[in-house]
């Protein structure tokens, strides 16, 4: 699917929602006329009309509510990947090695580790000093 199809698919759904041109490009941040281009290019690579243009509102066809159905749940989904991905960007993650003396290790690092594997659960823990390499595990 081309990026231009799902700006478009996008949109469809935010016409149907909104059902006026005004309403959806003020929503979105465009001009009606965009809006209404978009739409008649979209239909036109479908070949169906998808919307019943009328002076004051815009409501769907049977075609174009056909297409939600299917394609609400489609868009929820992007959203919410693209949700999930903001989000653990904003949640260290990844691996730590330190290398240390034994002494630093047990009286400074040991202690702290409790706490710190408990707020970032996403990182891996190794340990590295004179008896060799070791990996910190989680409890449980």
């Amino acid at each position: 699917m081309t990026r231009d199809n799902l700006n478009d698919l996008s949109t469809f759904a935010a016409l149907a929602d909104a059902r006026s041109f005004t309403r959806a490009a003020e929503r979105l941040g465009s001009s009606p006329s965009a809006l209404s281009h978009a739409m008649r290019g979209l239909e036109e690579r479908l070949g169906v009309r998808l919307l019943t243009r009328r002076t004051r509102s815009v409501t769907t066809t049977d075609a174009g509510e056909r297409l939600l159905l299917s394609l609400r749940p489609a868009l929820a989904d992007i959203d919410s990947a693209v949700v999930s991905l903001r989000s653990s960007r904003d949640t260290p993650a990844g691996s730590i090695r330190v290398t240390a003396v034994k002494h630093a290790i047990t009286s400074v690092i040991l202690p702290m580790l409790p706490e710190f594997m408990r707020r970032y659960p996403d990182i891996r823990i190794e340990l590295a000093g004179r008896g060799g390499l070791h990996r910190v595990r989680r409890p449980g």
